[in-house]
């Protein structure tokens, strides 16, 4: 159930949403596994890397975890702000954070209950500021030469966004007959998105 993305200089990290979730990274030729680590996420939603630590997004936890990227060892964990019921479905339980994005010393983290995207002081957890998420059903998101990208689940689209007040810039509509997008990440100007319903692939768009 590949729930969650992160480009990286030496592979691509994939978030498995299935209970306990591993985290394997993989070639991008053809996603031979170079690494995998057993986290304490539950159900996890995001995942990025930063400060030499992979930042993982417990959903069903409802909290951020620091996490060893050799061991999957929680080194640190914090509140998601925003956790509560999300506003599409008939959620039975409560629900916390999905994409993450290290940038600049920091992580922007997409909260499907509140409907937000807030950036977070990593060694806190303090949020820094906040931008409204499009649609009703964030997932994941990137960083791309200065802009924020964030997909809408059930529009089955990628929105480009102004990092200053959330304003949406551009969009990627996907058919509805493609993998539906969850996960998500840039690297080298194409998109990976990652499907952890129908199909469990893991896509690049170009």
């Amino acid at each position: 159930m590949p729930n969650a993305l992160q480009c990286m200089a030496d592979g691509l990290w994939i978030l498995d949403q299935e209970d306990p979730n591993k985290a394997h990274k993989v070639r991008y030729e053809d996603g031979k596994v170079l690494a995998e680590i057993q986290t304490e996420s539950i159900h996890g939603s995001g995942i990025t890397y930063g400060n030499g630590a992979l930042w993982i997004a417990s959903t069903w936890g409802l909290k951020t975890l620091k996490v060893d990227p050799k061991t999957g060892q929680t080194l640190k964990s914090f509140e998601t702000p925003g956790a509560g019921l999300p506003k599409w479905g008939k959620p039975t339980r409560p629900s916390g954070a999905h994409g993450l994005e290290w940038v600049d010393g920091k992580y922007w983290i997409a909260v499907p209950p509140a409907v937000i995207i807030h950036l977070i002081e990593p060694e806190t957890g303090k949020v820094v500021r906040s931008l409204p998420a499009p649609g009703n059903r964030p997932h994941g998101i990137a960083w791309d030469n200065g802009y924020l990208w964030c997909v809408e689940s059930n529009d089955r689209a990628i929105y480009k966004m102004d990092p200053k007040d959330g304003r949406l810039l551009a969009k990627v509509q996907l058919a509805k007959d493609d993998p539906e997008p969850h996960g998500f990440s840039m690297w080298k100007g194409a998109m990976w998105y990652s499907d952890a319903g129908g199909s469990r692939w893991v896509c690049r768009l170009v």
